[in-house]
């Protein structure tokens, strides 16, 4: 009886122990209670920090977006909007006294006006349509924004009048333009976006643009007050020549427009210097290649005579700020991580940190922002493998402190995947390829794990050693989880990513993956066995390739794909940018070619299991897409599975719960052809 007795407290004591550990594992539930910091905007004293606290709402399946202040000195924070009400765009003015913002207070977005020493906040605009690039005139008086101005919809046909009291169907839309649908809003209402000025303290906007052209980004006020610069594409065939933007000069009193750049290409984001003696801009080139890499260029404000600064710096630089009259922050990717770094303007770069993070919650791609002030201090979104971002800060001088910590009461008690690095060459010529690889929580090196592959969207973008909840859930559930930054991936150069320019996707990105898989069975835990693969967008154009190409994946999961080119690209909305810059010509001319980077034309071949997950009202990866293979693979009778998205557009992760479902059917899907160990 008492053998009996100690065998139950045994059994008892392994069981609470087994959940104790379950509880330390980063669970579906658990990303409903993440949070992050985003746009942080320092004082121009470098004193106080605001930013955007981002958290998740799981009874409305919402985002809360709120404004929290914080002392940089005490490190106190406090909140300065905390509600179910949406915040965004704080911008300090001039003198630090006040605080401007867009929000929903009302019940439509508005411009309000926090004064911080009062502790009171103004309601200043009355608009009827969204607002961006909300910006302080230097005296604090004017407040710049753009807007967009509604024209008339297109009418061919004059109809009869309707009888009074008649239920006619709803009036048919008339389509006459060649950009006329934007994924996650759908199709494009006509109007353009133009630049008002509006008085700090509440008034009637006055409109400084006119005319059927796009004025948008960033606004950099003249240190008179006079005057905006900003960049504009004003050609008259503007729909067709994305690659182009000017910076133009609008005067405030009469609105007179002056170009200021006509360089081929594109110039944008300007900045003045504190003296207003110089302008800051970047510029892109217009050759028709699927990467450019962005230069900084200094205009001497009163000859405008343009310099281009570190010219033969590989690598784009972002987000220009200046911290004196002759030294500007400015952040740039490189091998898979975001920098923070300062740089004269005579070119001398100096890194400052890598650890601009944190900001995409889902997958690890690289992200974060900072804000400059005179007084040498940066607010910046810090972010590692273990957490996404909070605020932080640091100087010249490169002394950093983390002022937040938002996610401690959850990740803490948390056993999360590890993340390594990895480096390979890929057996197509020998390219170095950098990847990073997740073991699951208490990993045993002498064991074996089945590896799921990831793969990144766009392709011209980059993962990094960066905060994933989808990844960490694989994880979670016992996966090694393996993901690269393949040929053509950015943060590493022009070269680089232009080896995939005419060849997405191909056998060469391919062999990248391919040679990692491989990499990651020679370090002896991977059982090749279970072996997975995975992406979304690009991604998962690249997974329905490789599928095509090889047997060795157990199951795969196919994300928002592009499975034809032929027709992709005629009803996405990305065509009119796609065509020119990742194809050699129009599809009707070059056939051969869009159909030998298409997965479809090795249709033929697949044998792995498959499962497709796409939003029902996806524009930039159309649903069509989807559906072409699913039927492919039905008719071939390979075991496939359709999962559609209801009300989402490409973003199918959006939403916690959506984010949830990509990542547990994946889960569900893979443990049907994961088997045990032998």
């Amino acid at each position: 009886m008492y053998l009996i007795s100690r065998f139950i407290l045994l059994l008892a004591l392994l069981s609470s122990s087994i959940a104790v550990s379950a509880n330390e594992l980063f669970t579906a539930e658990d990303i409903f209670s993440l949070e992050y910091a985003s746009d942080p905007q320092i004082s121009p004293d470098g004193s106080q920090v605001v930013y955007i606290r981002n958290s998740h709402d799981i009874m409305t399946d919402g985002k809360n977006t709120n404004l929290w202040l914080i002392d940089v000195k005490s490190q106190q924070q406090i909140p300065l909007f905390s509600d179910d009400k949406k915040y965004s765009q704080p911008r300090w003015s001039a003198d630090g006294k006040k605080i401007a913002f867009i929000s929903n207070i009302t019940g439509s977005y508005q411009i309000h006006v926090h004064y911080l020493e009062e502790n009171k906040t103004a309601l200043v605009s009355q608009l009827q349509s969204r607002v961006s690039n909300l910006t302080w005139s230097p005296n604090g008086k004017w407040l710049a924004f753009t807007q967009k101005v509604q024209e008339a919809p297109t009418v061919i046909a004059k109809m009869p009048k309707k009888p009074k009291g008649a239920k006619w169907n709803k009036p048919v839309i008339v389509i006459d333009k060649a950009y006329y649908q934007a994924d996650g809003s759908g199709l494009i209402k006509p109007g353009f976006q133009q630049i008002f000025v509006l008085p700090s303290e509440g008034g009637t906007p006055r409109q400084l643009t006119h005319d059927s052209f796009h004025h948008r980004g960033t606004l950099a006020w003249s240190k008179d007050n006079n005057s905006i610069v900003f960049s504009a594409n004003r050609l008259k065939d503007w729909e067709y020549k994305r690659l182009e933007g000017n910076l133009y000069q609008v005067d405030v009193a009469s609105g007179e427009l002056v170009e200021l750049t006509s360089s081929p290409g594109k110039e944008y984001n300007p900045v003045f210097s504190e003296n207003g003696k110089k302008l800051a801009f970047l510029s892109g080139s217009n050759a028709l290649n699927p990467y450019r890499n962005a230069k900084l260029n200094i205009m001497d404000w009163k000859s405008k005579k343009v310099s281009t600064i570190a010219q033969d710096f590989d690598r784009s630089i972002r987000d220009q700020q200046w911290l004196s009259n002759s030294r500007l922050a400015f952040s740039y990717d490189d091998f898979g991580k975001r920098k923070l770094a300062t740089i004269t303007t005579k070119g001398k770069i100096e890194d400052l940190t890598d650890t601009l993070s944190g900001t995409t919650l889902g997958r690890p791609y690289i992200s974060g922002s900072f804000t400059a002030s005179t007084s040498g201090k940066m607010a910046y979104t810090h972010g590692n493998t273990a957490s996404p971002s909070d605020v932080a800060v640091i100087t010249t001088s490169k002394k950093s402190s983390v002022l937040t910590s938002l996610n401690a009461d959850l990740l803490a008690h948390k056993t999360l995947g590890k993340v390594h690095e990895v480096n390979y060459k890929s057996s197509f010529d020998g390219e170095n390829i950098q990847g990073w690889y997740i073991t699951p929580p208490n990993f045993d090196p002498k064991k074996k794990y089945p590896l799921i592959l990831e793969i990144h969207g766009g392709p011209h973008l980059a993962y990094g050693p960066n905060f994933s909840a989808e990844l960490q859930r694989f994880a979670a559930q016992g996966y090694v989880v393996f993901y690269n930054n393949h040929r053509g991936s950015s943060s590493y150069g022009e070269r680089f990513a232009m080896l995939l320019k005419y060849k997405y996707s191909s056998t060469e990105d391919f062999a990248d993956h391919d040679s990692g898989v491989n990499a990651m069975i020679d370090l002896g835990f991977v059982d090749e066995n279970n072996l997975f693969i995975a992406g979304g967008s690009a991604g998962g154009i690249a997974t329905a390739y490789a599928i095509g190409l090889t047997d060795r994946f157990s199951a795969a999961v196919v994300a928002k794909p592009v499975i034809n080119w032929l027709s992709k690209v005629l009803t996405a909305d990305s065509g009119l940018g796609q065509i020119p810059t990742q194809f050699p010509g129009m599809p009707w001319d070059h056939v051969e070619h869009y159909w030998q980077r298409s997965p479809m034309s090795l249709v033929g071949n697949v044998t792995t299991p498959t499962m497709l997950i796409t939003g029902e009202k996806d524009l930039r990866t159309p649903m069509a897409q989807t559906e072409q293979f699913y039927q492919a693979l039905k008719l071939r009778k390979i075991d496939t599975v359709l999962v559609k998205v209801p009300e989402s557009y490409h973003g199918i992760a959006a939403r916690p719960s959506r984010m949830i479902t990509k990542i547990e059917h994946t889960l569900a899907w893979f443990e049907k052809y994961r088997t045990s160990e032998k």
